[in-house]
């Protein structure tokens, strides 16, 4: 996974979610809330602004009457903000075409969220793999993050379900391995518990320590061993849950299964 940038504590990506229904599941511990006040600010600055002048500048045919900042464009972007589906549609082709401007894309990003959290609600929060909701959320906002990343600069008339149906792709990709590992897992939890021979995974990260894989061979020890929750460790690492799992999940592929 390439790296994302993150200034967000609670998942590591900078987020709007100003949509109806989203309080229907347990996120945890208000994490769309939290994106949601925090994108209230950040949306609201002179650089949001001055992007947005830029943006309208740059793009004189777009409807974007009204849209003094960034908050102003998610605003529109809304099913209520006054726009047709066509004109929606062209202003986050747009919003695509601008999307190597890390602050676009960021805008681009948080008027996804309603759509990011339904392909979650599609593929189930990943129930029978991911066991916290708010996991499987964490995990799409990084991939759309990279997702757009990706994209940034290239256009497209239907950008926004072109986009949405790539992250259900690519979450379907991370919900196959993840169930992989899990089987692993749950494949060594099965073996008979010997009271003085650790068992073949332990003994394999222990032959990890004090290298180049020390930190990831202690994590996953504390994970599997200690029955630590991802988001203590990834507290402790000073990173953000989604990204640690990638790590840890491309660990466990390449150097334990």
């Amino acid at each position: 996974m390439q790296n994302v940038v993150v200034t967000c504590a609670a998942c590591g990506v900078l987020v709007g979610a100003r949509a109806s229904g989203l309080a229907r599941v347990n996120y945890g511990p208000d994490l769309l809330d939290q994106l949601r006040r925090e994108w209230l600010r950040e949306g609201r600055t002179a650089t949001a602004r001055e992007r947005a002048a830029t943006f309208a500048e740059r793009h004189r045919d777009l409807p974007l009457a009204g849209v003094e900042d960034l908050g102003d464009l998610v605003v529109a972007l809304e099913r209520r903000g006054g726009r047709t589906v066509t004109e929606r549609a062209r202003i986050v082709q747009a919003l695509l075409e601008d999307a190597a401007d890390p602050v676009l894309r960021r805008c681009l990003l948080q008027t996804l969220v309603p759509g990011i959290v339904s392909v979650c609600r599609q593929l189930r929060f990943g129930d029978g793999v991911v066991r916290e909701p708010s996991e499987m959320v964490s995990v799409a906002l990084a991939l759309a993050s990279e997702l757009l990343v990706d994209w940034a600069g290239q256009s497209r008339p239907f950008a926004a379900p072109d986009l949405l149906s790539a992250l259900r792709g690519r979450l379907r990709r991370w919900l196959l391995k993840e169930k992989d590992a899990v089987r692993a897992v749950a494949a060594y939890a099965m073996l008979p518990e010997a009271s003085t021979e650790p068992s073949s995974l332990e003994t394999r990260l222990h032959s990890y320590r004090d290298g180049p894989h020390d930190r990831l061979a202690r994590l996953t020890y504390a994970r599997v061993f200690e029955g630590r929750s991802l988001r203590d460790l990834a507290a402790e690492d000073h990173s953000a849950p989604a990204s640690l799992r990638a790590e840890l999940q491309l660990f466990a592929l390449r150097h334990l299964l």
